[in-house]
């Protein structure tokens, strides 16, 4: 990972993503590089391949806003990775070689504790700051303190809990989520070390990482094999914790009098109970409603 020319390694990332005829280009037979040379994205861009050539080398980072929106059009940026290229061309204070461990407020844990379905917080970087007791009966793979993305790519028992397809597709939305959300400052050495140990243990992340793909998730659906109530398919929503520098309140929800209802009420009834504030467990009365698993912390294998 490149902590001096981020600007630099994004153009060349993404100018390699774009089909010649996507850009409206006609065929030229083979092509030395994937994607669209640099003389290309200059010329559709409106500027000369020189100065083109200064932005990926380095030698300039910091271009107007006017060629960024034109090089975001060429390269055919999304909203998000438009202000991400933005910020990328900005002069920015770098972070301390070394942060504090993150810490979540009281009144969010207990908030999240409380709540009647599975919900957790992660951190700037993916980490599972706490998670509430329904959360662990859905999936028993994470702790307080592990990494989501790190576990779906190394752990076979995550990769496992997804139906057909979900994996590869949770997988990549994590590492967009990931870049989002540590933002510009690729330099932090949170980040530095998180990327590198997976760079080194996953091919696949390694693939994706390479590609600078850019896209905060606030929203979406999980598809799961959950081994005791069998497939789910539950929605969530990613709500910025106010005042925490990147912390998410992820939430699940299942639609009312779906399957997937029927499964977490049966799940909260196959797990004992356990007190949100942390009281000893004891066992879950069946004819009660459903009621929260243990509470050990752990987290469901999404996205972050």
């Amino acid at each position: 990972m490149s902590g001096s020319n981020e600007l630099g390694d994004y153009l060349r990332a993404r100018r390699g993503l774009v089909r010649p005829q996507d850009a409206g280009l006609p065929p030229t037979g083979r092509r030395r590089v994937p994607g669209l040379r640099r003389e290309e994205v200059a010329l559709l861009a409106g500027i000369s391949a020189e100065y083109y050539l200064r932005l990926e080398q380095g030698r300039d980072q910091h271009p107007s806003p006017q060629v960024l929106d034109a090089l975001a059009r060429v390269l055919m940026l999304d909203a998000d990775a438009t202000g991400y290229l933005h910020s990328l061309a900005q002069p920015r204070r770098r972070r301390a070689p070394a942060r504090r461990p993150e810490r979540l407020a009281e009144g969010i844990r207990r908030l999240v504790m409380a709540m009647p379905t599975p919900a957790f917080v992660q951190g700037r970087y993916l980490d599972v700051l706490a998670a509430n007791p329904l959360a662990t009966a859905l999936s028993p793979h994470y702790v307080k303190g592990d990494n989501l993305l790190r576990s779906a790519l190394l752990d076979p028992a995550v990769r496992a809990m997804y139906q057909e397809g979900e994996w590869e597709r949770t997988v990549a939305g994590t590492v967009a989520s990931l870049r989002a959300l540590a933002g510009p400052e690729t330099n932090d050495a949170r980040l530095t070390e998180l990327v590198g140990e997976l760079s080194v243990r996953s091919e696949e992340f390694r693939r994706l990482w390479a590609r600078h793909d850019v896209k905060p998730r606030t929203s979406g659906t999980s598809r799961l094999l959950h081994p005791q109530v069998g497939p789910l398919e539950l929605d969530y929503e990613k709500l910025a914790v106010t005042g925490a520098d990147g912390q998410l309140l992820v939430v699940y929800h299942a639609a009312p009098g779906s399957a997937a209802e029927q499964g977490l009420q049966l799940l909260g009834h196959l797990v004992p109970f356990a007190a949100s504030q942390g009281s000893p467990a004891t066992s879950a009365s069946p004819a009660a409603p459903a009621s929260p698993p243990i509470s050990s912390e752990k987290a469901l294998p999404r996205d972050g």
